[in-house]
């Protein structure tokens, strides 16, 4: 009894919040993806890549970046995904129509990688939220191919990894700021002969770089 009744109170709050409370959602200003600088000191992308549109629709993203930077070294190599969404709110219907934020663990296994060792481990970048916070690592294997991946979900003034984090503040940043935008940031580099050191100190560089441009892209 004392289970339904939790049941039904968590249900009776979460239509509240989402429903009277956040109405009317804030969206902020920001700069778009397609004005985003291809060189960054040592850095240089040759150009932005565009998904599918099948594939745009399912992730939901209002913006994105995809973006495949090299330094003078030859084995500098990082990729990067950036998706802005302006709002997490359930689009009518749902299913395809969804546009929170798809957890990279959830789909890197559909496409052909293995997650073969996943951590949580504090990150600090200046242009980070506060200069810090935290992302999951990753090390992910397809065949003979390993890599390297730090993501983490960037918005509304938080750099965070866990998941569940990321379902709380949404939900009050909706009932309290009436705002849902967020983006996830993913940096994606290839374990060299498997020298997964070498490839770590190459993220961080690149990330040293690369984090302090998404102010304007991003808002807090």
């Amino acid at each position: 009894m004392i289970r339904i009744a939790i049941a039904i109170a968590f249900i009776l709050v979460n239509f509240y919040i989402y429903y009277l409370l956040g109405t009317d959602e804030f969206i902020p200003e920001r700069e778009s993806f397609s004005h985003f600088p291809l060189e960054i000191e040592d850095w240089n992308c040759g150009g932005r890549e565009t998904m599918d549109p099948a594939v745009l629709e399912n992730l939901g993203a209002t913006d994105y970046l995809v973006c495949n930077y090299r330094g003078s070294d030859p084995l500098s190599l990082a990729n990067v995904y950036v998706g802005y969404h302006e709002t997490q709110v359930r689009r009518e219907g749902g299913g395809a129509g969804e546009n929170s934020i798809h957890p990279p663990e959830h789909c890197l296994p559909g496409s052909g990688w293995n997650v073969i060792d996943s951590q949580v481990v504090p990150i600090e970048f200046e242009g980070l939220p506060n200069g810090s916070g935290e992302a999951k690592r990753f090390v992910i294997a397809k065949g003979g191919s390993r890599q390297l991946v730090y993501f983490w979900y960037q918005s509304r003034g938080r750099a965070i990894a866990r998941n569940h984090e990321v379902i709380l503040y949404r939900f009050l940043d909706r009932a309290l700021r009436q705002r849902t935008d967020g983006s996830l940031v993913r940096i994606t580099v290839p374990i060299v002969n498997d020298d997964e050191a070498g490839a770590e100190t190459r993220l961080l560089q690149f990330s040293e770089s690369f984090v302090p441009q998404l102010d304007t892209y991003i808002p807090n």
